[in-house]
């Protein structure tokens, strides 16, 4: 109700919102006429090429996927890993979600991951990993709440591999902790998949090529895109934003 009133309200002249797609779209039909600027929401593709470091890659999806339990508009949504890597590559993961992910009180130093917001996230996570399992994912880690502690909105830090692009996970935004991996052929099936997505946001690739990361770059449409350094990594002081048509500004391009 207040929002809709700030909206639409002659007082108002201009508008900024983050939020979903479809509450986005909502403020723009109250707001039209205004001046906007909208943020709303990604999968946060990462791709690992068959010549990434896979040591920083993995660490890079660690904090993609579960900084903030995965609640973050850039978080790591969609991970594509070249099949030649896969094995390797999810080896890794793996065992650094089960070494370095604490559930716990989030005032409690040695915690690394707290709960979701609510109840709504958390049964997101439900229905994505259920949903994916349904259609034939596999569970590598975690996939469910978590129990012992004060609520039932701690959720394990999830794993999936075997993610295919009818799944929910893979076409809709979770927000909650997950890393649901896609095998991917080369980088042309990467690019078609992250640019098929109504997701525009911001995108990440591992190469130790930057010639080929910077192609990527240049034909990912996507507003922002880091090169070996993940999504959940942001110099606030540039333009941030979602899809653009022509090529990536040097300013929107992070490479480590």
């Amino acid at each position: 109700m207040v929002g809709d009133e700030i909206a639409g309200n002659p007082g108002v002249a201009a508008i900024g919102f983050v939020g979903s797609v479809e509450a986005g779209r909502m403020v723009a039909t109250r707001a039209a006429g205004k001046d906007l600027l909208l943020e709303m929401g990604g999968n946060g593709p990462l791709v690992v090429l068959d010549d990434a470091d896979l040591d920083a890659a993995v660490a890079a999806t660690l904090t993609a996927c579960f900084l903030n339990a995965g609640q973050s508009c850039t978080a790591g949504e969609r991970i594509l890993v070249q099949e030649s890597v896969h094995d390797a590559y999810l080896e890794r993961l793996a065992a650094a979600v089960a070494r370095g992910i604490r559930l716990g009180d989030p005032m409690d130093d040695s915690t690394t991951m707290g709960p979701v917001n609510n109840e709504a996230t958390a049964a997101k996570m439900d229905r994505h990993v259920g949903d994916a399992v349904a259609h034939g994912a596999r569970v590598v880690a975690g996939g469910r709440r978590a129990a012992g502690l004060p609520t039932s909105l701690y959720y394990e830090a999830t794993v999936l591999d075997g993610v295919t692009e009818e799944m929910e996970v893979a076409r809709e935004e979770t927000f909650g902790p997950i890393a649901p991996i896609t095998v991917i052929g080369d980088e042309a099936e990467a690019l078609r998949i992250v640019n098929e997505s109504p997701y525009g946001l911001l995108a990440a690739v591992f190469t130790r090529d930057l010639g080929r990361g910077l192609r990527f770059a240049e034909a990912v449409r996507t507003g922002w895109v880091n090169i070996n350094e993940g999504t959940n990594y942001w110099e606030s002081h540039l333009p941030f934003g979602g899809r653009a048509g022509g090529p990536l500004p040097a300013s929107r391009l992070l490479v480590r």
